[in-house]
C-alpha cells in the first residue's frame, strides 16, 4: 500500500535550472510583465530615495537658520516619496500576483494536456495519486515563487545595489571597506544553498506522500474501518507525518544557520562603517546628515542581503517543484498517430482481425500475455471471450483501442493496421462497458453524454431507455440534473451499470466491448443489464469477456483461451460436447449454480 515516491535526481540538485520553465510560462505575457517590473524598479527607487530625503531634511532642514517652511517642503518632499511607494508597492502586488497566479494556471493546463496524451502503462508504473499531488502542492510552490518569491528577490537585489552605489557617492571609502565582506556572505550562501535545495526536494517528496496516503484511506473508508485498520492506518499515517517533520526541520535548521551567518557578517560589517563614520562626523570630514543617510541605506542594504538568503531557499524550493512537474510536461505517450494517419473505411463495418499477435506488457516482460494469437470477429457477430485469470482475455481490448502496440504480429478494423491509423479515430470506432462502470463527479446528464457530448436531451432518454435505465433516472431528485456523487456514489452497481451502457448507446460505434458487465449484479440487476445489452450489441460487432457462461450462451462463437493462446473455439453446444477447457469450465459453474 506505500508507495514511495522517486527520489531526487542528483544532477538537478544544485542549480536553479528548472525555474527556466517558470521563466517561458512568464514572457507569454510581456505587458503584465513588463508593468511589474516597472513597478518594482519605481518602489526600489522609492525606497533608496527615503535616505536620500532624511539627509536633505537633516542637513538642509535643521541647519542653522532654516526657517519653517524650509523645514516643510524637505518633509513634503519626503512625504511625495512615500506616496510613490504605497502607489508602486499596490501596482507591483497586483501585477505580480497576477503574473503567479497565471503561470500555475498554465503550468497546470499543460502538464493536464500531456496527461491526457499519456497511455494507461505510464500510470502503471506512476501513481495518479503522486501526480495529483505534484498538481497541488508543487504548483502552489511555484505560484509562491512566482507572486512572492522572485518579486522579493528582485527588489531586494535592485535595493542592494542601488544602495551600494548611493553609499558610494556618499562615502567611497567607507563602502569599500564595507564590499570586502560580500565574499564571505556569499560563499554560506552558494555552499548551504546545495543542501538546502536537496533538502527541499525531499521535503516536497514526503508531503506528496502524506496526500497519496490520505487519498488512498479515504478512497478505501469502508473497507478500513470494516476490518477495523483505523488505529493501523493512523500509525502508517502518523509515521509520514513524522519523516516529513524531520526532514522540513533539517531544511529550517540549514536555512536558519544561512541566515544567522549573512546576518551575523552583513550587519557585522555595517556597525564597523557606522563606526568609522561617526569618527568623521567627530572629525567635521562627514555631515550628520550623511551619516545618517548612510546608516539607513547601509540598513537597507543589509536587509536586502540577509532577505537574499532565505529568498534564495525559497527559489531553490521552487526549482525543485518545476523540476518535478518538467519530468511530466517531458513525458512523451508511447502511441502517437503517424505522420500521414490512413484513415478509416467510410461507413464502417465493423471487423476488427488480430493476426499472429504477440505482446508482453511493459511492467511485466517476462510475461507473454498474448502468444501468436489469431482471430477476425466478422461485422455484426457476437463473440465471446473465456478462460482462466491471465489467459490474456484484457489484453485482446488493450490493444483493439490501442492502448498498447504489439510487438509481434498486427491488429487491424475494417482492414487497416491500427499502427498506421490515427488512435483517436480508432478508439471512436468502439464503445466499452467495463467491469465496474467508472462514473464522474457530475451530473447524470453529463456521465451519459460522456460518451457523445454533442447529445441531445431526446437521445440521451432514448439511450436511457434501451439501457432500461429511464425509471430510475426519472426518479432522481433533479432528474438528468442530479449530482451523481464521486464514481457515482448515489447508484446502486446495477443503475451505474446501466448508465454506463446507456453511455455507449450514445456513442454510437460499430465495435462493442464488454467486459464482464454483469459480473457483480444481483439476479434482479443482472436480467435489466442482460436485456439492456442484449439492445445494445443487435448490429453490432461484439467482444463479450466473460466468467460467467451462463450469459454467452447465446454468442455466434466462444473462443476459450488459455496462456494467451486460442485453446479452443466453437457453440456453448459444441465446446460442452468436446470435453476440453470450456466444458471443465462449464460444469464447475453450473453445477455450482445447481448445488
Amino acid at each position: 500500500m506505500d508507495e514511495e515516491l522517486k527520489p531526487a535526481e542528483p544532477a538537478r540538485a544544485r542549480t536553479l535550472g528548472p525555474l527556466r520553465m517558470i521563466w517561458r510560462e512568464a514572457i507569454k505575457y510581456p505587458g503584465r510583465l513588463a508593468a511589474a517590473s516597472g513597478a518594482l524598479l519605481v518602489t526600489s527607487g522609492a525606497t533608496l530615495a527615503i535616505p536620500a530625503g532624511f539627509r536633505l531634511i537633516i542637513d538642509k532642514g535643521f541647519a542653522a537658520g532654516a526657517n519653517v517652511d524650509e523645514l516643510g517642503r524637505w518633509f513634503q518632499y519626503l512625504l511625495l516619496i512615500v506616496l510613490v511607494l504605497a502607489i508602486g508597492t499596490a501596482c507591483r502586488f497586483y501585477f505580480v500576483s497576477w503574473l503567479g497566479e497565471r503561470v500555475v494556471a498554465d503550468i497546470r493546463l499543460r502538464v493536464q494536456g500531456n496527461l491526457l496524451r499519456l497511455p494507461p502503462s505510464f500510470f502503471e508504473s506512476n501513481s495518479p495519486k503522486e501526480i495529483s499531488s505534484r498538481m497541488t502542492s508543487d504548483t502552489a510552490i511555484i505560484e509562491q515563487v512566482v507572486g512572492t518569491t522572485v518579486s522579493v528577490a528582485l527588489r531586494n537585489t535592485i535595493t542592494a545595489i542601488g544602495g551600494l552605489i548611493y553609499l558610494f557617492y556618499l562615502a567611497p571609502k567607507l563602502t569599500a571597506i564595507l564590499l570586502v565582506g560580500i565574499p564571505l556572505v556569499v560563499l554560506p550562501i552558494v555552499v548551504i544553498g546545495r543542501r538546502v535545495r536537496n533538502v527541499s526536494r525531499s521535503s516536497q517528496d514526503r508531503v506528496a506522500g502524506i496526500g497519496v496516503i490520505v487519498a488512498e484511506v479515504l478512497g478505501a473508508m469502508k473497507i478500513v474501518q470494516a476490518f477495523g485498520q483505523e488505529q493501523r492506518e493512523l500509525g502508517r499515517f502518523a509515521e509520514k507525518v513524522e519523516a516529513t517533520f524531520e526532514t522540513a526541520l533539517r531544511r529550517i535548521s540549514l536555512r536558519a544557520g544561512m541566515t544567522a551567518i549573512v546576518i551575523l557578517l552583513i550587519f557585522g560589517g555595517i556597525t564597523m562603517l557606522v563606526w568609522e563614520g561617526a569618527l568623521g562626523v567627530a572629525q567635521g570630514t562627514i555631515s550628520g546628515g550623511t551619516i545618517f543617510a548612510i546608516v539607513i541605506t547601509a540598513g537597507l542594504v543589509a536587509g536586502a542581503a540577509g532577505s537574499l538568503s532565505e529568498v534564495y531557499g525559497d527559489l531553490l524550493r521552487g526549482a525543485g517543484a518545476a523540476g518535478r512537474l518538467n519530468e511530466l510536461l517531458r513525458e512523451e505517450p508511447d502511441i502517437a498517430p503517424p505522420a500521414r494517419p490512413t484513415a478509416l473505411p467510410v461507413p464502417p463495418r465493423g471487423q476488427i482481425a488480430f493476426q499472429n499477435v504477440a505482446f508482453r506488457y511493459p511492467s511485466r516482460p517476462e510475461v507473454l500475455a498474448l502468444d501468436d494469437f489469431t482471430l477476425t470477429v466478422e461485422p455484426g457477430e457476437t463473440v465471446a471471450i473465456v478462460g482462466p485469470s491471465g489467459a490474456g482475455k484484457s489484453t485482446l481490448f488493450l490493444l483493439a483501442q490501442r492502448f498498447y502496440d504489439p510487438h509481434g504480429g498486427m491488429v487491424r478494423i475494417d482492414g487497416v493496421p491500427l499502427t498506421s491509423a490515427d488512435p483517436a479515430e480508432v478508439r471512436a470506432r468502439s464503445a466499452l462497458v467495463p467491469q465496474d462502470a467508472t462514473l464522474f463527479a457530475a451530473s447524470a446528464r453529463d456521465n451519459l453524454r460522456y460518451g457523445n457530448w454533442s447529445a441531445s436531451d431526446e437521445e440521451i432518454w432514448e439511450a436511457a431507455r434501451t439501457a432500461n435505465a429511464e425509471t430510475f433516472l426519472r426518479d432522481l431528485p433533479q432528474g438528468l440534473d442530479t449530482f451523481l456523487g464521486e464514481d457515482g456514489a448515489r447508484l446502486s452497481g446495477g443503475q451505474r451499470q446501466r448508465i454506463a451502457i446507456a453511455r455507449a448507446v450514445l456513442r454510437k460505434s460499430p465495435i462493442l466491448l464488454l467486459d464482464e458487465a454483469t459480473s457483480a449484479l444481483d439476479a434482479e440487476s443482472e436480467r435489466l443489464v442482460q436485456e439492456a445489452l442484449d439492445r445494445l450489441m443487435k448490429d453490432r460487432t461484439t467482444l463479450v469477456i466473460a466468467h460467467r457462461l451462463a450469459t454467452i450462451r447465446a454468442a455466434d462463437r466462444i473462443i476459450v483461451m488459455d496462456g494467451g493462446r486460442i485453446v479452443e473455439q466453437g457453440t456453448h453446444t459444441s465446446l460442452s460436447a468436446a470435453d476440453g477447457l470450456y466444458a471443465r469450465l462449464a460444469k464447475l459453474q453450473f453445477e455450482g449454480i445447481a448445488a
